[in-house]
């Protein structure tokens, strides 16, 4: 059994998806929480979606791509803002016309730039590509952005569940929105080359849904979300190795089969466990005890 476990820590390109995985499983978790309960999940996939025409124009520029993605990703949500303050357009709308807008202009930009990026790649990610420099910089964007959420616990949680009365104390509520975003886009572009821009937003938002149907404080959602993050990543990576099947796709498998375990069982929340469920299943079982005796 040991074995097992050890064996595809044998191979460096393994080392370094795993060390990765771990990495983005504490990261997204953390970050995702604030898109939970601010109830701005599709956020997270505008601006996934919306970093494609900034990788574009950096790639012709001969620019770092990341750099593109972060501006092209960032400008998104100020679209977003912008649309919302000058009409009374939804919230969700504005996110639907943002994210297919920025995603058109992407694969448009891509061809007519000639644009050589592997584009299957940056949809679906590959994780096993993975080299040690790639772990290094999302080791120091995990860093990063964990030390100043930390640092600014207390603020983000106030600004989180009541923007108004935030404002209303004299918070920077315009200069907290934005370091959301920049956090958000930098866990995205750090998530990106794992499990593609399709999928990081399910490894964004589904530790930390699986934590919110377990936990009720945001500090314990981020800590269970993180360990969830964890177990998926790595059972998703094992997986992906011994069935040899794409390993973005197992780690998301793993994200949505924690959540439907939370879904179905949680104590407070789950479907199962609900007093009139749980109620209705003991009469059964009393119902077959009894007739199993007569």
């Amino acid at each position: 059994m040991l074995s097992w476990f050890i064996e595809p820590l044998g191979f460096e390109f393994m080392r370094n998806a795993i060390l990765m995985a771990m990495l983005l499983g504490i990261l997204c978790a953390v970050v995702g929480s604030y898109l939970i309960v601010q109830g701005m999940g599709l956020l997270g996939d505008v601006i996934s979606h919306a970093v494609l025409p900034g990788l574009a124009i950096a790639f012709f520029f001969g620019v770092d791509i990341f750099l593109g993605a972060f501006i092209s990703g960032t400008l998104s949500s100020f679209v977003i803002a912008w649309i919302q303050s000058q009409s009374k357009v939804k919230v969700d709308v504005a996110m639907a016309m943002v994210f297919s807008g920025f995603l058109a202009l992407g694969i448009v930009l891509i061809t007519l730039l000639g644009s050589k990026l592997d584009l299957h790649s940056i949809l679906f990610g590959d994780v096993l590509g993975v080299t040690t420099t790639d772990v290094i910089r999302t080791g120091a964007i995990a860093t990063f952005v964990l030390f100043m959420v930390k640092l600014f616990y207390k603020e983000l949680l106030f600004y989180t569940f009541d923007p108004l009365g935030a404002q209303a104390m004299g918070l920077p509520v315009n200069l907290m929105h934005f370091g959301l975003t920049a956090a958000i886009t930098l866990t995205i572009i750090a998530s990106m080359q794992a499990v593609g821009v399709v999928l990081v937003v399910s490894l964004l938002i589904g530790p930390g849904i699986t934590a919110y149907l377990l936990v009720k404080e945001l500090h314990q959602m981020m800590l269970l979300g993180a360990i969830s993050g964890v177990i998926s990543s790595v059972s998703g990576m094992y997986i992906s190795y011994y069935l040899n099947v794409p390993s973005g796709a197992s780690i998301v498998l793993v994200v949505s089969g924690l959540f439907l375990l939370a879904l179905l069982l949680s104590p407070t929340q789950g479907i199962l466990t609900r007093p009139e469920i749980a109620n209705r299943s003991g009469m059964m079982l009393r119902q077959l005890t009894y007739l199993k005796r007569r």
